[in-house]
C-alpha cells in the first residue's frame, strides 16, 4: 500500500497492517518474541531468524512509516538520536564533513560535537535559511550530508528543502532531513528531494508520551538497504511492543495534528498580545522570516510554539514553573501540553556553545486539550 494509491489517514491506519491471516486480528499482533523456530537449517519461516534482525511488529510499522512519507524503505530505532548516529555512520567516513543547523536540537549537538568528533567527522554549523551561507560551509569532496531540521527545535526556523537538496545534489552530498516538528502529516521532506527523512517517533507518531522511538525513512531503496544491515549491525532497534505503540499513534495522527495546529494557531494570537511577551516564533505568522517558505512546503504550521519573555530569563523560569496544566516537562508532540525552558532542559548540551539558545526563551507543545483552558492557563503563568 503506497501513497499513489491512498490518502494519507488510509495510509496511517493501514499500511502494514492488514488483518492477522491466521486469526483475522484487525490489529497487528506484538511479536514478543526474541526468536523463531526454524524449518531447517539455513531454512527461517518468512526470513525471521532473530529479533534484532527482524521482526513482524516492527515490520509493520516501518512499512507503514515509509507509506506515510512517501518512501521507499522505513526503519524503526530504539530512539531517535539512534536513528541518527546509524544514519551518521552509515553515510560518513572519518575526514567527512556535515552541515548542520545553527540551532539543531541540543542532543543532535551533543552527537555531533561530543561524539562523531571522535571517530573524524567534523562539521560546521550555519543558518540554513541563508543559502549562500550553506554554499559557502561546503567542503567539496568532503561534505557528505546537509543535517536540517524544519521547523527547528526550539527557535522554529525554516530551512527551504527543495532549495538544500538541489544544492546538496551539486556536490554530490546527501539531505537528511528531521521532520520530528512537523511530522508527515504536515510536510514530507522526499517529496521535495530530501534523501532521508529522520523522526522521533517518541513525539507526534507516537503521540501518547508513552512510547520512546526512533525512525529513518529514505528515498533511495539501495540507501535503506545500507542502513537496514547497519540497523541489524549496531543493534539500536526497536522493540515489539514500542513499535506496536507507535503504530497504534500513527493511527490518529492525522486527527491530532489538526487539533494541534487549532490550538496552536489560538496561543499565538494570545501571546502577540500580551504584554509580557517580546517576540513569538510561529512558522504560521506572517512575519515569521521563514513563513513564505513553510507555507510552501507546510499544509498548516504545527503545534509547537516558542517566545521570548520581556523580562527575561528569570521570568521565563517562572512562567514556566506557574502552569499547571502546560506540564513542565522536556519532549513533546503529546495530546498534553508541555513548557519547559530550553536554555536550562532540552539544549542545556549547547550552553556555551554557538547554538545556545535565548535564555529568556520558552518552548511549548500545545495539547489537544480545551484551548480555552490552555490560555486561562497562560493567563494566570504570565500574570
Amino acid at each position: 500500500m503506497t501513497g499513489n494509491e491512498y490518502g494519507f489517514d488510509t495510509l496511517a491506519i493501514h499500511a502494514g497492517q492488514d488483518p492477522d491471516p491466521r486469526t483475522g486480528a484487525v490489529v497487528p499482533p506484538i511479536y514478543q518474541t526474541s526468536t523463531y523456530a526454524q524449518d531447517a537449517v539455513g531454512a527461517p519461516r518468512l526470513g525471521y531468524e532473530y529479533s534484532r534482525s527482524g521482526n513482524p511488529t516492527r515490520d509493520a510499522l516501518q512499512e507503514c512509516l515509509a507509506a506515510i512519507e512517501g518512501g521507499r524503505r522505513g526503519l524503526a530505532f530504539a530512539s531517535g538520536l539512534a536513528a541518527e548516529d546509524t544514519l551518521l555512520r552509515t553515510v560518513c567516513r572519518p575526514g567527512d564533513h556535515v552541515v548542520i543547523p545553527d540551532d539543531a536540537y541540543g542532543g543532535t549537538f551533543r552527537l555531533f560535537s561530543k561524539v562523531a568528533e571522535k571517530w573524524g567527522v567534523d562539521w560546521t554549523a550555519v543558518p540554513l535559511g541563508d543559502l549562500d551561507a550553506v554554499r559557502a560551509a561546503f567542503r567539496p569532496g568532503h561534505t557528505r550530508l546537509i543535517w536540517a531540521e524544519t521547523p527547528t527545535n526550539p527557535l522554529l526556523n525554516i530551512a527551504d528543502v527543495a532549495a538544500l537538496a538541489a544544492l546538496a545534489h551539486e556536490y554530490d552530498a546527501m539531505l537528511a532531513v528531521d521532520n520530528t516538528f512537523a511530522s508527515p502529516y504536515l510536510q514530507q521532506p522526499i517529496s521535495f528531494g530530501a534523501d532521508v527523512v529522520i523522526h522521533s517517533t517518541t513525539k507526534y507518531l507516537g503521540g501518547h508520551s508513552d512510547v520512546v522511538g526512533g525512525a529513518l525513512i529514505t528515498a533511495d531503496e539501495g540507501l535503506g538497504q545500507e542502513l537496514a544491515f547497519h540497523q541489524n549491525a549496531m543493534g539500536a532497534v526497536n522493540g515489539p511492543f514500542d513499535a506496536w505503540l507507535t503504530l497504534r499513534g500513527i493511527k490518529t495522527l492525522g486527527v491530532r495534528m489538526d487539533r494541534h495546529c487549532d490550538n496552536a494557531e489560538r496561543v499565538v494570537a494570545y501571546l502577540e498580545t500580551h504584554a509580557k511577551v517580546g517576540q513569538v516564533l510561529y512558522p504560521g505568522l506572517e512575519s515569521h522570516p521563514g513563513h513564505e517558505t513553510a507555507a510552501k512546503q507546510m499544509s498548516r504550521f504545527g503545534g509547537m510554539v516558542s517566545f521570548r519573555a520581556k523580562g527575561g530569563r528569570d521570568q521565563a523560569i517562572e512562567i514556566c514553573n506557574r502552569t499547571k496544566l502546560f506540564v513542565l516537562a522536556e519532549s513533546l508532540g503529546g495530546v498534553e501540553s508541555l513548557i519547559e525552558h530550553p536554555g536550562q532542559m532540552t539544549h542545556l548540551s549547547a550552553a556555551g556553545s554557538p547554538l545556545e539558545v535565548p535564555a529568556d526563551l520558552v518552548r511549548l507543545s500545545v495539547g489537544i486539550e480545551t484551548v480555552d483552558d490552555l490560555l486561562a492557563d497562560l493567563e494566570q503563568a504570565l500574570g
